[in-house]
């Protein structure tokens, strides 16, 4: 009867457990006794999935703003909208799901490997909860790990006090997380830069014609923004721009 949430349980545990374990607060007896009632035992029923899938649910909008290629695709998003000079379009909605659906691309890979190893397995019973979820936490740590800069890893690990690691498979997520957020907001304000140079350009130009025309009343915002626009359309600017972000992830 139960049975049926479990994979669900598992794929939501693999994001969310290998940070939680790093706090070294949980009750390890609890959470053995509740994955074992999960996977059949006695004791719990469908009321104890569901409180846990709605606990893990409140923390997991927060987990894939720092642990997947959500927040540089989002922060570059929205420097491009000032970049072109408009406030309201696209609207937040459109750039959270394009956001969203970006993500959900570049992280296909991971995702499948994840589905492959932890949560396949565990719903055929080959493995258990606790197994199923180490192992997707090694393939969200490996993604990770591949898009952190050495410094800022470095950084980290000193404040910790942590010494240097053998292997990149050795960092733990208390390290590794503050590491990849740190990283990935620089690289989002690197690739925004490079976007607002040509706009910036546009502006410069505008306000020079505009001045020396006498026209200083005249916005330069107003009169730049169509051929910005025009800019942005004719070198397919969409293409480009998500075509640049996926790659920038390999």
């Amino acid at each position: 009867m139960t049975r049926p949430l479990a994979p669900f349980l598992a794929a939501i545990g693999t994001v969310v457990m290998p940070v939680a374990a790093q706090a070294q607060t949980a009750i390890p007896g609890a959470l053995d006794r509740a994955f074992a009632s999960m996977n059949g035992g006695p004791g719990a029923g469908l009321s104890l999935q569901l409180l846990l899938i709605m606990g893990l649910l409140t923390i997991l909008p927060g987990l894939i703003l720092m642990m997947t290629s959500f927040t540089r695709i989002l922060v570059v998003l929205s420097i491009l909208r000032q970049a072109l000079g408009l406030q309201q379009s696209p609207p937040n909605q459109v750039l959270i799901g394009l956001a969203l659906f970006l993500s959900l691309f570049v992280m296909a890979p991971t995702l499948e490997r994840v589905n492959a190893n932890a949560i396949a397995p565990y719903s055929a019973g080959t493995i258990n909860a606790e197994q199923a979820i180490a192992v997707g936490g090694r393939e969200f740590h490996a993604f990770m790990i591949r898009q952190t800069r050495e410094r800022d890893l470095a950084m980290f690990a000193d404040m910790a006090n942590a010494g240097k690691f053998a292997r990149p498979a050795d960092v733990p997520f208390s390290i590794l997380l503050p590491a990849f957020v740190t990283s990935e907001l620089k690289t989002a304000f690197q690739i925004g830069f490079m976007l607002f140079l040509p706009f910036l350009v546009i502006d410069l130009v505008v306000s020079s014609v505009l001045m020396s025309l006498g026209m200083m009343m005249m916005s330069p915002t107003i009169v730049s923004l169509p051929f910005k626009l025009l800019l942005f359309v004719l070198v397919d600017g969409w293409a480009l721009l998500m075509g640049s972000l996926a790659a920038s992830f390999g």
